[in-house]
This record gives C-alpha cells, structure tokens and sequence, in this order.
C-alpha cells in the first residue's frame, strides 16, 4: 500500500535483520536496537543534523557514525549581498559504534569531544539544546553558538526504508518546525534566531546503507500568520514502494504528499528550480541563493553534494484542501551522489 502508514509499537528489524513493516510513521514507533543489526559494524550508518535557518543566516551541525569513517562537522552561511558559507570537518578513523550515538531521538546526548571541537546536542522538558565551540574553524579564529530549539508535542516525519538488497535498511526521522532562539558567534559577530520566524530542523538516521546511492532532499519551514508551517520533500532513499517521506506540517500535525519531483536545471544549480507533486498538493518556485557544493574523490569514497539555500514561493494544499501560500521563504534543497 503506497503511504501506508506504521502506529504499531514494535522493534524495527525481524530476526533476519530486515524491516518488521516498511512504511512512514508520525513518531519513532518502530524501536531501533544497532545489536540487532545483521551487517558488519563498519557498514553501519548513524548521524544527528541540525540545520538552524533564519532569512539571513544560518548553522548546521553534525555529529556522525558512518562505521569506517566519523564526520563531525559544522558550517556557517550567509544570505546577504555577498552570499558566504564555511564548512569545517574533523574526521576519525573507524568509529563503529563508539560514538554511542543514542537510539531514540527523544532522549539521551549526543556528544562529541577532542581538543579542537566540543559539541552537544540534547533534548529537554520539550526542548532541544546545541552547543558548540570549533577552535581554529575558519582564518584561525573560533566558532561557539548555544541554540535552543522549541519542540512541544507534534507530528514528525519518520520513514523505515529497505534497500534492495538483504539486511540494508534506512531508519530516518524529520523533526520540522521547531522555532529557534539562541545565538552563533564567529569573528567578533553574533548571530541571534528570533523564534518568531527562525527555525530549527532535525536529521537523525541510523541504519545500514548501499554502496552507491543518488539522493534527492529539501526542507523548509515559516510562520504563517502565526502559524508553524514546514515541508520535507525528497527521494533516492531506498526502495519507497511502501511510502514517501514527503509530508507537510501545519501547526504540529503532518499532512501526506505521494511523490514530489526536482526539476534542477540543466544549466546549473544556481538557476530556478521548480517542485511539483504528483496529488498536485507541491507546487513551488525556488531561487538559489547559495550553493554549498562538496566534490571528494578518495577512490573508495566518493561525495558530490550540492545543497542549495534559497527562496522558495507557491503552494502547498493539506490533507482538507486547505492552501497554504508561501512566498520567499528560506529553504533548501540538494542533490547528493555518494558512495561510502
């Protein structure tokens, strides 16, 4: 059934290290156990990504677990006439697992520590917590931000995915809409989120990847008239015959698209882009801004992102027909070709 949606509480993999029930969910009903996994541990895949967007800035951050190889990252953009963006990365050596990355995103840190990069995310009494301090992350000068991200009791996006391929799987969770305050600070400026209209958006994965995978992502949110709106969109996942991770968000409750296509010009990625959806419920007009591209070539890992801030304007329809008008709103959207 396309867009089936899973409410039973379960353990997420069968005996055979496969999905008990492939399909999309409101909240991480399916309980992830990394010691039930079949792979190899160096096959294994875990990360938290925060991306904290305002129309002028923004930081992401990264901590991660990809078995053979650790990425913890942050980066800083900027929006205005002269568009600017940094991405720092420290990387270890086969950390399979001793991250200790937590197996629900409802409790428990995720922290990571060395000489040069401190930071932490956790989630509390309805909120969730970023801190960070990067020596040396840029011209020799430090980076530190103390975020706090809102979550009071609504609907995420979850998706249990399989590979074509036996015991592959990708458990995934988009938390949109989580109003942002707090502040980053890097070469004597500081950046500060009104939660009036800067949000927050939370990544969090775990599970066991295919070699050579073309994904396709965006995200976005805005108040609406006092109303928390946002949208996660995307495909390449895995095979999504049992349900999309397309959804929309209106004021804590999400909203189900079918399918929703990129059209990424053939004459670059800083040209328009155009969404459209298959139930005619995305409609939408996008105007790069920045292009945060990242091209590696390590011969047995491979990386060609391009993730695009920009914005976005047009329609979005819910589940009772309701339209949703956006117009400029900062948002983005990406094409990722690895393998790793």
């Amino acid at each position: 059934m396309r867009n089936h949606e899973v409410t039973t509480r379960q353990a997420l993999l069968n005996a055979g290290g496969n999905l008990t029930e492939p399909g999309w969910s409101r909240s991480l009903v399916q309980r992830y156990d990394r010691s039930k996994i079949m792979a190899p541990k160096w096959r294994i895949k875990e990360w938290d990504y925060y991306l904290v967007l305002s129309k002028d800035f923004a930081g992401a951050f990264t901590i991660s677990d990809d078995g053979y190889i650790g990425l913890q990252s942050v980066s800083l953009l900027r929006f205005g006439e002269q568009p600017w963006e940094h991405t720092e990365t420290v990387l270890n050596a086969f950390p399979m697992g001793k991250l200790n990355l937590p197996p629900d995103s409802s409790e428990g840190e995720t922290v990571y520590t060395d000489k040069r990069l401190q930071m932490r995310f956790y989630p509390k009494d309805g909120k969730r917590y970023i801190t960070c301090r990067f020596e040396r992350f840029y011209e020799d000068k430090p980076f530190e931000c103390d975020i706090v991200l809102e979550q009071p009791p609504m609907d995420t996006m979850v998706i249990a995915t399989p590979w074509d391929q036996d015991k592959h799987f990708y458990y995934n969770q988009k938390i949109n809409c989580m109003r942002a305050s707090g502040w980053m600070a890097f070469d004597g400026v500081k950046y500060e989120f009104d939660p009036s209209t800067d949000f927050g958006t939370l990544d969090w994965g775990r599970g066991v990847w295919t070699y050579d995978n073309t994904w396709f992502w965006g995200s976005g949110n805005a108040d609406v008239d006092g109303n928390a709106f946002g949208f996660n969109i995307g495909y390449g996942f895995g095979n999504t015959k049992a349900a999309s991770e397309n959804v929309l968000f209106w004021n804590g409750k999400a909203h189900k698209l079918d399918d929703v296509t990129f059209h990424i010009p053939a004459s670059g990625y800083t040209d328009p882009w155009k969404f459209s959806s298959s139930d005619g419920r995305f409609e939408m007009d996008f105007i790069p801004v920045l292009d945060r591209a990242a091209n590696l070539d390590f011969k047995v890992i491979v990386s060609d992102q391009h993730q695009v801030f920009g914005r976005m304007s047009g329609r979005a329809i819910l589940d009772d027909g309701t339209p949703v008008d956006i117009r400029d709103v900062m948002c983005f959207a990406e094409k990722v070709h690895n393998k790793y």
